[in-house]
C-alpha cells in the first residue's frame, strides 16, 4: 500500500481510480475537458480522491489495491478492437472484481467489464442511441432518463450479472455484480452543453430522429443527479 493511500484511509477518504478508455474530441477539451474530469467534476465530494490512469494510453496501475474504488470511462472504441490495452484492461478488470473491490463502468465500461465477465457485446440492430433515454430500473423501482450516445451495447449479460435496467432499445442497460460492482450504458456524467456540441462534430451519420433526441437533451428532466449519489454510496460503501 502506498504511503498516499494509507493516509487517505486514516483520513476516511477513499482514493478512486478512473481507468480512461479514451479522450475527449481535441476540438472540445478546452471548453469541456477530457473524460476523465467529467466525472471528477460529477463526483466531487471532499470523502473523493481521484487518480487517473489513462490505460488508453498504455498507462495502468501497479496493482488494483492502488485504489478504494475503480471508474472505467466511455470510448469511441468498440470492446472488439484489437488494441494491447483492450486485453490488459480485462485481464484487470478480473483482478478487480476478484479482489471485491468497488467497481463502476460507463458505457464502454459498462460493455468491456460484461466481456470480461463471460457476456457478450454487438452492435444494436437498431441503430445508434443517443440523447436523452429513459431506463426503468426494477431494482429502485423507477424510471431514470440519462443521456446515451451508443452503438454496441450488452446483447448477453454475464451469468453472474443481475439486470437492474433496460430501455426500449437497450435490454441489459444496467448491470450489478453483487454488491461491488455497478455498470450503466449511459452516461451520467454528460451534460446537455457536451452533446450538442458533440452532435456538431460527430452527428453526420445519425438520423434527423437521432439528431432531434440529442437536442431534446437541453429541456430533458435528467436523474444524473441520482446516478451519481448511486456511484459515490457504492464508492463509499453505503449500499
Amino acid at each position: 500500500m502506498s504511503y498516499a493511500l494509507k493516509i487517505d484511509r486514516e483520513r476516511n477518504t477513499k482514493r478512486i481510480g478512473i481507468l480512461q478508455t479514451d479522450h475527449a474530441p481535441g476540438e472540445l477539451i478546452a471548453k469541456h475537458g477530457d473524460y476523465n474530469e467529467f466525472f471528477i467534476r460529477s463526483l466531487a465530494d471532499e470523502r473523493l480522491h481521484f487518480d487517473t490512469y489513462a490505460v488508453v494510453d498504455g498507462v495502468f496501475p501497479g496493482s488494483v489495491t492502488d485504489a478504494d474504488g475503480w471508474l472505467i470511462t466511455g470510448a469511441e472504441y468498440s470492446v472488439h478492437d484489437r488494441h494491447d490495452w483492450i486485453g490488459k484492461l480485462e485481464r484487470l478488470i478480473r483482478e478487480i472484481f476478484d479482489a471485491r473491490i468497488p467497481m463502476i463502468g460507463i458505457c464502454f465500461g459498462h460493455e468491456i467489464i460484461a466481456q470480461a465477465l463471460g457476456g457478450r457485446v454487438g452492435k444494436s440492430g437498431r441503430g445508434w442511441t443517443v440523447g436523452p433515454v429513459q431506463y426503468e430500473r426494477s431494482d429502485l423501482k423507477q424510471i431514470q432518463t440519462i443521456i446515451a450516445w451508443h452503438q454496441d451495447q450488452v446483447t448477453v449479460k454475464p451469468a453472474l450479472a443481475e439486470r437492474v435496467g433496460s430501455s426500449a432499445d437497450c435490454e441489459n442497460a444496467v448491470l450489478r455484480y453483487g454488491s461491488n460492482v455497478l455498470t450503466y450504458q449511459g452516461h451520467p456524467e454528460i451534460t446537455p452543453d457536451y452533446i450538442r456540441d458533440l452532435l456538431q462534430l460527430q452527428g453526420q451519420h445519425l438520423s434527423e430522429a437521432a439528431r432531434r433526441n440529442v437536442l431534446r437533451a437541453a429541456d430533458a428532466c435528467l436523474s444524473a443527479s441520482d446516478v451519481v449519489l448511486e456511484i459515490k454510496e457504492m464508492f463509499l460503501g453505503k449500499r
